[in-house]
């Protein structure tokens, strides 16, 4: 079965093929099933504004999906005749950008007469470390982490899904943006972030760990406060807006105080949620996923408890469409699909999801 999958629920518009028959092949990059993908992003559109700009976004999903799909078809040496059925993003994620990748598969899929699937965004970046070399296998806790989610989970299988923890107010991948604002640093601010932090000092300076010892729930909103205040009155950090006050050191300094800061509660979190359920495997997904302090971190932590941790393939950490088109795969063998409505949700619970 060749699936298409289409992820446009934010500023990303992916598409892959993923091939049944190409499960258990050999594979140099460690996608199993991953027949090709293409992905397109609109970080320099939105760069200029600090953030996604959503009627932005939707109209370069609109442009882009067409000849995305054809670049594609190519890459894959295959015509669109030889798709056997469509996965897109149904949410959550923003309504116009969801309604661009939707509306695109569901009448591609009408006039192949193939079937369509609408896919849950997260449950996608919580199914994509299954495509690796050495997919983890249920029971096990996954944190998704990313610009717009923060959510710890205990998967019991697919469309099983049990929340134990989430954000009650900013998302981690949000945070990480705005001290990078904060910072002067480009958006998105996940990466500039971590490059910066690469020569300072984590211990230099304190930032709290929200809510560390209140059950699993996370909170970001003060976090920003605390970054917002640390860099508004330390000398150097370029807290004064006129360019002077600038010393390299110190920016650094602080951009590694707040990634460990980040880091240690996510981190915690996760081995307390371990404990918790009582189970020894941890899944990361999601864009912050990338982010090297916390794997490098999450690895040592977890080998003290005899837990194991197991991340997407690297070029599926951020969104894109093969994820989309694996949990189709899943969802599809199970005898599942949509009808002709096309039906997106903006904010959709994980637990609402039918199980495989």
């Amino acid at each position: 079965m060749k699936v298409l999958g289409l992820e446009t629920s934010c500023d990303e518009t992916g598409l892959a093929i993923f091939d049944s028959e190409l499960i258990d092949s050999d594979s140099d990059n460690g996608q199993q099933g991953l027949l090709g993908q293409v992905l397109y992003s609109q970080i320099e559109l939105h760069a200029v504004y600090g953030g996604v700009v959503p009627e932005l976004a939707s109209r370069d999903h609109i442009r882009k999906l067409v000849p995305l799909f054809h670049e594609l078809l190519d890459q894959c040496g295959i015509s669109k005749n030889d798709i056997d059925a469509i996965a897109y993003t149904k949410g959550p994620g923003l309504i116009g950008a969801l309604m661009t990748g939707a509306l695109f598969g569901r009448s591609l899929a009408y006039g192949l007469e193939v079937p369509a699937i609408g896919i849950h965004h997260m449950e996608g970046h919580l199914l994509a470390p299954l495509m690796g070399a050495n997919p983890p296998a249920f029971p096990f806790v996954s944190l998704l982490v990313s610009g717009g989610h923060t959510l710890l989970i205990a998967a019991h299988g697919i469309g099983q899904y049990e929340i134990l923890g989430e954000s009650i107010d900013d998302a981690a991948g949000e945070c990480f943006d705005k001290a990078a604002k904060m910072l002067g640093l480009e958006y998105p601010g996940g990466p500039n972030i971590a490059k910066l932090a690469e020569t300072g000092n984590p211990n230099a300076y304190s930032l709290p760990r929200p809510m560390l010892h209140r059950g699993l729930d996370f909170s970001f909103s003060g976090m920003k406060t605390a970054v917002h205040n640390l860099i508004k009155d330390t000398d150097g950090s370029g807290g004064s807006g006129n360019g002077s006050d600038s010393d390299p050191q110190v920016r650094a300094d602080i951009a590694a105080s707040f990634q460990h800061a980040m880091v240690d509660t996510l981190v915690k979190k996760c081995v307390k949620a371990l404990k918790q359920v009582n189970m020894s495997r941890l899944v990361i997904a999601g864009g912050v996923s990338a982010n090297s302090h916390l794997r490098t971190t999450l690895e040592t932590e977890l080998a003290k408890i005899n837990a194991t941790v197991h991340y997407a393939p690297p070029a599926l950490c951020t969104d894109n469409g093969a994820m989309i088109a694996y949990a189709g795969y899943q969802r599809l063998q199970a005898g599942q699909s949509d009808d002709l409505a096309v039906t997106c949700v903006p904010r959709w619970p994980m637990t609402e999801l039918p199980a495989v």
